[in-house]
């Protein structure tokens, strides 16, 4: 049974009114184009991936309707441009999401997400004539550690993957060796290659084991955060800053902050 959508589409058709009115009365939104409003959407993401992490779920509908702003801004540019509009953006999206979904709108069988995966990868390839480079849809601009995550997903479903997942401590240990050999050599250059190669490594081997390893590594990023907030804070109660502190001083701290689930 479909749900009725006469209330979203209310909602939705006042927001387009109201991004007509920003675009043609307001000073600031009538200037922006593609270029200006980019590095905005970029930071816009990043504060609905933020909220996303702290289950913000206020601040997640906010930076949601931020993000949509901005995606109907550049729908309002195309159509300005005459290039496209956002009907053609609903269409293109809705005929992409049909023909790579053939489990559900076709006859194709796929029982488990990893089938539509592989599906879906096939027929991106297919749209592109066969020529289509499986790593060529990871966008350049992806933060490396995302990148290396989509990279090794992107192999894997091609079948490029390892048989069984302890192996990868292997490769892991293997490159951790040889970041210590460069590390006694202490070439630059060759260090930072080997280190690379390590994060790699661990990148596979979360993914192999079903952890999200940008989402790991924030977790931690958060923990440490809050940790060191707690180190602060103390310090400051007893009316010192940091820089009188000595690393044990710090390390008790640091302790006390674990204890204190922080």
């Amino acid at each position: 049974m479909r749900r009725d959508h006469t209330e979203e589409l209310k909602a939705f058709e006042r927001l387009l009114d109201i991004i007509d009115d920003l675009r043609e009365k307001c000073p600031w939104d009538s200037k922006q184009t593609f270029d200006s409003l980019r590095p905005l959407t970029i930071e816009e993401t990043y504060e609905l991936a933020d909220a996303i992490m702290q289950k913000d779920y206020p601040n997640i509908t906010k930076e949601m309707g931020d993000v949509l702003m901005h995606i109907l801004f550049y729908a309002r540019f195309g159509d300005e441009a005459g290039q496209f509009n956002f009907v053609d953006v609903c269409n293109k999206l809705c005929d992409k999401l049909i023909y790579r979904h053939p489990h559900i709108y076709g006859n194709v069988s796929a029982e488990t997400p990893e089938d539509v995966e592989r599906n879906w990868e096939a027929l991106k390839t297919k749209e592109k004539g066969g020529n289509k480079r499986v790593l060529s849809g990871v966008p350049a601009s992806l933060p490396s550690l995302i990148k290396a995550y989509r990279i090794q997903d992107k192999a894997r479903n091609v079948g490029f993957d390892w048989e069984v997942r302890e192996d990868v401590w292997k490769k892991v240990r293997e490159e951790y060796e040889e970041v210590q050999s460069e590390i006694d050599s202490m070439d630059a250059d060759k260090m930072t290659g080997e280190f690379g190669d390590l994060l790699f490594a661990i990148v596979n081997a979360a993914r192999l084991y079903g952890v999200d390893p940008d989402n790991a590594l924030e977790r931690t990023n958060q923990k440490f955060i809050k940790r060191f907030n707690y180190i602060e804070d103390k310090t400051k109660e007893k009316g010192l800053e940091l820089k009188d502190l000595d690393i044990d001083d710090m390390d008790e701290l640091w302790d006390e902050a674990k204890s204190a689930d922080c």
